[in-house]
């Protein structure tokens, strides 16, 4: 027993350590990424099992060698490392309201983000598994391209409850580093929330590589849009506001499609089709893809070489200018649309360097709303799992999202 407590000590001491210390050196980056994933979002939980693992060295004497002596010193260090990042997730909530609060040409109402949330409980949290409410029905496997493609299709998830008028309506992009990834997986939370309040909300597939070469993956998601405005009123939805949203790889397609609105060379034999957006929210996007020793230099060398290889299928130092086109940073324009950039500060994955960039760069070259919200301590994919900090960012995103809808409603001065 005290060799199992002492395994069990240190390892999950090490997983809380690059959940306070990111990781970002090969081959580490992944499994680094996955276990403070872990750590972050499922803190309670895994300090309820270091809890019970401790109790249970006490009880059979485990701690009385040099072993199980090291074993009970690791275990007490990773319970308090879980505590903090437990709470860390709890005081979401506060780093939400701060980034609202300070937004750049967006008021949002206090009153939106103390309402309670349709589909979140307390149970919910403890399970951490998202589960769809009864209030909200999805429309499976929809067809957005007129062929027989698995990677073309999405879920439409909308309120069981009759519409009053018009729904505005959601466009969800998967991530998954543009190579693996379903619509059936992410977003989730958010998801269900925004349909439970009467939006309809769309998450689609998309071809991905190695198989698709860029700008293929864009190429569907601004199909999948046009595919969505053009039949929003099917589902009881509003054409005339559509937001987009998406985490990761998805995040950086979602900021993508925001502002090349009815580029033609993303819309190859549907030129005349409107692909603009109302209004984005990009979770811990990857907004710079060509290693700018500013942002995107500080991801390590893996994602380069991901992109290389298996997305782009080209050299960044012989195509840079096909890199730059793809990269949401250097697209920004004043005719942007309003942007929500979420990004957790101990990101494995995308630094927060990149998400402090963009919204620098997006409040210097245009008027347009942008709020950023930074959450301490917290690791990529935070949304996915139905946790404290994905409960109080989801709060957020609804508010801002209402916010914007109303504030577009109005008539121009």
């Amino acid at each position: 027993m005290a060799i199992f407590c002492c395994v069990y000590g240190l390892v999950a001491l090490v997983a809380v350590g690059v959940t306070f210390v990111p990781v970002r050196r090969e081959p580490f980056t992944i499994f680094c990424f996955f276990t403070a994933w872990c750590c972050g979002e499922l803190a309670l939980q895994w300090a309820v099992l270091t809890a019970a693992v401790f109790g249970l060295g006490l009880a059979t004497g485990a701690f009385t060698s040099m072993v199980g002596a090291l074993g009970a010193a690791a275990l007490v260090l990773t319970f308090v490392g879980l505590v903090v990042l437990w709470r860390a997730g709890v005081a979401a909530t506060s780093a939400v309201r701060d980034g609202l609060a300070s937004a750049k040409g967006l008021r949002v109402d206090p009153a939106l983000l103390d309402r309670p949330q349709v589909t979140d409980r307390a149970w919910r949290r403890l399970l951490a598994v998202p589960v769809r409410p009864s209030s909200v029905q999805v429309d499976q496997n929809l067809n957005y391209a007129g062929d027989a493609s698995p990677r073309h299709r999405v879920d439409v998830y909308r309120s069981a409850e009759p519409a009053v008028g018009p729904r505005p309506v959601l466009v969800y992009i998967h991530g998954g580093a543009w190579i693996v990834g379903d619509k059936r997986e992410q977003g989730k939370p958010m998801l269900y929330e925004l349909a439970a309040r009467g939006w309809v909300c769309i998450s689609i597939n998309y071809r991905l590589s190695p198989k698709a070469t860029w700008p293929e993956h864009i190429v569907d998601c601004k199909r999948a849009i046009a595919w969505s405005r053009a039949h929003a009123s099917t589902f009881g939805g509003d054409p005339n506001f559509l937001a987009v949203a998406g985490g990761s790889a998805g995040g950086h397609l979602a900021a993508l499609c925001a502002l090349s609105a009815n580029d033609p060379d993303f819309q190859p034999g549907f030129e005349d089709a409107d692909t603009s957006v109302d209004a984005c929210v990009s979770l811990y996007g990857v907004l710079e893809l060509t290693g700018d020793r500013s942002s995107s230099g500080r991801y390590g060398p893996g994602l380069r070489l991901t992109l290389e290889r298996q997305v782009f299928k080209a050299k960044l130092a012989t195509d840079r200018a096909r890199f730059e086109a793809a990269s949401p940073l250097h697209r920004i324009h004043a005719g942007a649309p309003p942007f929500l950039v979420l990004q957790g500060r101990n990101d494995t994955l995308v630094p927060v360097e990149v998400a402090r960039q963009f919204v620098e760069r997006f409040s210097e070259a245009t008027t347009a709303p942008i709020a950023e919200i930074e959450l301490p301590l917290a690791q990529h994919a935070f949304d996915i799992l139905a946790s404290p900090r994905c409960s109080a960012t989801t709060t957020g995103i609804v508010a801002f999202l209402e916010t914007v809808r109303v504030q577009a409603a109005r008539p121009s001065p």
